[in-house]
């Protein structure tokens, strides 16, 4: 069936509000739509594209992908290329899409990821052609690479801007160190960072420790992904792991995942009953409780499990009371898969 977008999809029924990306004129949606998981071969396409569908009506305004979302690497930005065309071409102009290299992504030396010119600038290639787009909004390097100077990625992103293939500049899981350095470099190039995305939930705190306050004194905006630590802030794993749960599977990627951790869970969750919420709904309204968070990347495997996620926005505020409850059990968990490289 066609797809008309909700006309009332920026009305304050949606409950979606927007927030100012550090010091930029861009405003992202509080929750966006993030494709790691999902939207490649693991999903059925008519589930991926009722998602990003509802996503749009309640007024989830950005997806948010890498080139090697998927599996295999690249299905997703393939699989939201044909959306693009089918369902969100007259929103275009709406939509704010970002894309990612970093990472491993073809054979032979050039492919391996890192933040060589030769890869950035060939993976954003590749993504474009992959999603039948002239340009991606924010264009991101995805992780710190020690054998490359940061000079030469900060020129590729330059590069990639002044070509017109992006809009923005954005880093990924970078330290508080190396984004002071990157921001300074891509300044001085003229195109200064928009956006720094790393991970951040109750369980996994290292943001706090000087990267927020870096990201203030750059104007960089801060959009935060695994707010929920890939499902352990949820009720599915209270009373252990289901057989059929991403945990269970040979390569789950979940990590922490221990009897002391699950005992913070479980009393993080009591705190979200006595709020009425889902613990889901509280991680994330915890995650936006900092106005320097711009916003936070959500993944969903169902429309209703979206549903669930954009709900969290319509809950009262979190009081003083509640917030220092919460840090009683919200401590670092070791689930920070993305810690090596933030320690570069």
């Amino acid at each position: 069936m066609a797809y008309d977008a909700a006309p009332d999809r920026y009305d304050e029924t949606t409950g979606m509000h927007y927030r100012r990306t550090g010091r930029s004129g861009l405003k992202l949606p509080a929750l966006s739509i993030g494709l790691w998981q999902n939207f490649g071969t693991d999903r059925p396409e008519e589930t991926q594209r009722a998602i990003l569908r509802r996503a749009f009506d309640r007024g989830v305004t950005h997806f948010d992908l890498a080139n090697n979302y998927g599996p295999p690497y690249g299905r997703a930005e393939e699989n939201v290329g044909r959306y693009l065309a089918d369902d969100f071409a007259p929103y275009r102009d709406e939509l704010v899409i970002s894309t990612k290299a970093g990472y491993d992504m073809w054979p032979g030396p050039y492919g391996q990821g890192g933040g060589s010119r030769k890869y950035v600038l060939a993976s954003l290639d590749q993504s474009l052609a992959r999603m039948g787009l002239d340009y991606v909004d924010i264009f991101y390097s995805h992780r710190f690479d020690p054998e490359t100077p940061v000079e030469e990625t900060m020129t590729a992103l330059d590069t990639a801007v002044r070509s017109g293939r992006a809009l923005y500049a954005g880093i990924s899981s970078y330290s508080p160190e190396r984004t002071h350095e990157a921001a300074t470099i891509a300044r001085e190039l003229g195109t200064p960072l928009l956006i720094h995305q790393p991970s951040y939930s109750m369980l996994n705190r290292w943001i706090e420790g000087g990267l927020l306050d870096e990201l203030e004194e750059q104007g960089m905006g801060c959009i935060v992904f695994t707010a929920l630590a890939q499902g352990l802030l949820t009720d599915r794993y209270l009373d252990g792991v289901p057989a059929d749960s991403r945990a269970a599977r040979d390569d789950s990627t979940i990590a922490g995942f221990d009897d002391e951790t699950l005992e913070r869970v479980r009393s993080l969750n009591a705190i979200a009953e006595g709020r009425g919420q889902k613990l889901a709904q509280l991680a994330l309204q915890w995650v936006l409780r900092d106005d320097r968070v711009t916003s936070a990347v959500i993944g969903a495997s169902s429309v209703e499990q979206l549903d669930t996620n954009l709900d969290a926005l319509e809950a009262p505020p979190l009081t003083e009371a509640e917030l220092t409850e919460i840090d009683r059990f919200a401590v670092d968990s070791g689930v920070n898969l993305w810690a090596k490289q933030t320690e570069a």
